[in-house]
């Protein structure tokens, strides 16, 4: 008790308090910009904590860490745009409510589970504490193969209508992924030559142009966010709440998901918020259909990307093993600092440790407040037309994606996934099932070879394997009655489907035939995923009925194609004259040709964008 007082008395003196109000503040404003997050945050932050006493410092760095996945939630609800990628589950349902003018729910309900999420993180990583070391040690590199096949597992749920699709989608993901240097050869995987993918392809700016670039797309089609007939959300922030407290297990079970795979080094948030999302649609099998505006696909990511930053410490500050990019940054601003995680920190910095968990509960607490306060004035938003609300939006989004590696290849890439989302989103393709691919293959990989050199083959009869396999057998069996008994026909690929499946085949063909002579650490799972794909599509192309049409033909649509067009133009003004000079030539540019926004509303747009510009990126030069 005397330490509980000791650590609220410090957290309360006027140094410490402006530092957690401060972090609070900025990382609301990092979450709320897309394809930034708290990597972005800290490396700005970081430098700025130099002239900090230790305390101080730790406490703003968490704080804006701890509620970037709290905001993130905004664009993603409003706009379809992820604002970080751990809330890229959440654009499915949130963006759908928003589109039947219930914003205002959406909102309430993952800014609550988003709160419910981090207290219950926070409270985790106190009470593991004592149990840090068997904890963290306790899962071994096949449980983590075990469990990643059980976040692939899932792909029934993310597939809509036709899981056949569903699992070509996982497959071109997973081999999307495969891009750069394998882990345990080095050798080059698709890399065409560029020293830019050895790294692999941002998958900050996959989601950006999967979900973001085609949801814009789409609203400016569309006219607004939401229905102006529709029926308005005037009490959408309690329902939204009280959602959440229905759904009380639904929290408790994503929260600890969250928080237990937070905790294990090398699953992202990207996996995490996937499986509790896979596995919340798992389970609902009445009302509205997940992906169509179900509350529950916003509770169950939220809840879970909030809580998965208390159990991510659990390793940073054990064992001084970070379980992410973020960690890895945060635990070298511990060292910058003086302060060396590992087992000697529970036990010389206990203070510290417990201002570090009431530091992540309270800034979650202070987010949430100032968010739910805010609803009311950002659910309008919604109803605000797409001709105004798009051009900063994507300027938002090219700028979010250029931070991946600051590069004009990032644009370029942009672009790439900007058309596959579009079409995808034309021909009513899974786009969920391919982040699924994408995120989970590197680290299916990596964990079976990993697995396979420390213990052959015995890792299979190890208790948390035989259990998540089990698992899964069970899932899929029930999966599988559950279709028969639904008696789901799904209708044969169109035209349009037919013309995208010969691409696939080629770019799938291409991808077998460019792994002969690899080693083979290189090539084994590129070549059991190639073959696979090559496989369901062909017998999709066999199905395809080519005198039958779409509803939008994706390779003529002439609204698309101006989009894009409008797109490609934004990032070669930002390569040609820098990020503030191309927002304002691009914002004005839009107003002329559209000819509808007056004068005040333009000039308006322009200050606040590159007003929010320089702010973050000061007056940058050209992209090189």
């Amino acid at each position: 008790m005397d330490l509980i007082l000791e650590i609220l008395f410090a957290l309360a003196e006027p140094a410490h308090l402006l530092a957690l109000l401060t972090g609070v503040f900025l990382g609301l404003v990092i979450g709320v910009i897309p394809g930034l997050g708290g990597v972005f945050g800290l490396a700005i932050l970081i430098p700025a904590t130099y002239g900090l006493d230790p305390t101080t410092a730790i406490i703003l760095l968490l704080a804006m860490v701890s509620v970037t996945t709290t905001s993130d939630t905004i664009p993603a609800v409003l706009m379809g745009i992820p604002g970080t990628v751990g809330s890229a589950a959440t654009v499915l349902d949130g963006h759908a409510l928003a589109k039947r003018n219930q914003a205002a729910q959406a909102l309430g309900a993952a800014y609550s589970a988003s709160m419910i999420g981090g207290l219950f993180g926070a409270i985790l990583l106190a009470v593991s504490i004592p149990f840090l070391r068997p904890l963290v040690l306790f899962l071994n590199y096949g449980d983590l193969f075990a469990i990643t096949v059980f976040g692939l597992s899932l792909v029934a749920m993310l597939s809509g209508n036709d899981p056949r699709k569903g699992i070509l989608m996982v497959l071109f993901g997973a081999l999307v992924a495969f891009t750069g240097l394998d882990p345990f050869e080095g050798v080059e995987r698709w890399s065409f030559g560029e020293v830019y993918f050895w790294d692999g392809i941002p998958s900050t700016i996959v989601f950006l142009g999967l979900f973001g670039v085609s949801e814009l797309a789409d609203l400016l089609q569309r006219g607004r966010v939401a229905d102006p007939v529709a029926k308005p959300d005037r009490n959408g922030l309690r329902l939204g709440i009280r959602a959440t407290l229905a759904n009380g297990g639904l929290v408790l079970r994503s929260g600890a998901m969250g928080s237990l795979l937070g905790a294990v080094p090398g699953i992202g948030v990207t996996v995490i918020e996937w499986i509790a999302y896979g596995s919340a649609a798992r389970r609902e099998k009445k009302g509205v259909p997940f992906g169509e505006g179900n509350i529950r696909g916003v509770i169950a990511p939220e809840s879970a990307n909030n809580a998965k930053e208390g159990g991510s410490l659990l390793p940073t500050i054990g064992f001084g093993i970070p379980g992410s990019t973020v960690m890895a940054m945060l635990m070298g601003a511990f060292i910058l600092h003086g302060i060396v995680p590992g087992p000697e920190m529970i036990e010389r910095h206990m203070p510290l440790l417990g201002m570090m968990i009431a530091t992540i509960a309270i800034a979650n607490i202070i987010a949430t407040g100032v968010c739910l306060s805010l609803t009311g004035l950002l659910a309008r938003i919604a109803l605000v037309p797409a001709t105004i609300l798009v051009p900063p939006a994507l300027i938002f989004l090219a700028t979010g994606a250029f931070q991946a590696n600051r590069m004009a290849l990032d644009l370029v890439m942009l672009i790439a996934f900007g058309i596959l989302g579009l079409v995808l989103k034309r021909l009513s393709w899974p786009r969920p099932a391919f982040a699924l691919g994408f995120v989970l293959a590197p680290n299916l990989e990596r964990f079976f070879f990993l697995s396979y050199q420390i213990s052959g083959w015995a890792w299979l009869l190890q208790p948390v394997v035989v259990i998540m396999f089990s698992l899964v057998a069970v899932g899929l069996l029930r999966d599988i009655r559950q279709m028969s008994s639904d008696r789901i026909t799904t209708p044969p690929p169109n035209r349009s489907e037919g013309v995208f499946l010969i691409f696939l085949l080629g770019a799938f063909l291409v991808c077998l035939l460019s792994t002969i002579g690899m080693p083979f650490a290189s090539r084994a799972f590129p070549q059991i995923a190639a073959p696979l794909a090559l496989l369901v599509g062909l017998f999709l192309l066999k199905n395809v009925r080519w005198s039958q049409t779409s509803d939008v033909s994706w390779f003529t649509s002439q609204r698309d194609l101006v989009f894009l067009a409008q797109l490609a133009a934004l990032c070669l003004l930002l390569v040609l004259f820098g990020q503030i000079a191309a927002a304002v030539c691009f914002i004005a540019a839009s107003a002329i040709l559209r000819r509808d926004p007056s004068a005040k509303v333009v000039l308006g747009m322009i200050a606040f964008v590159a007003g929010t510009l320089f702010l973050m990126f000061g007056a940058s030069p050209p992209i090189r």
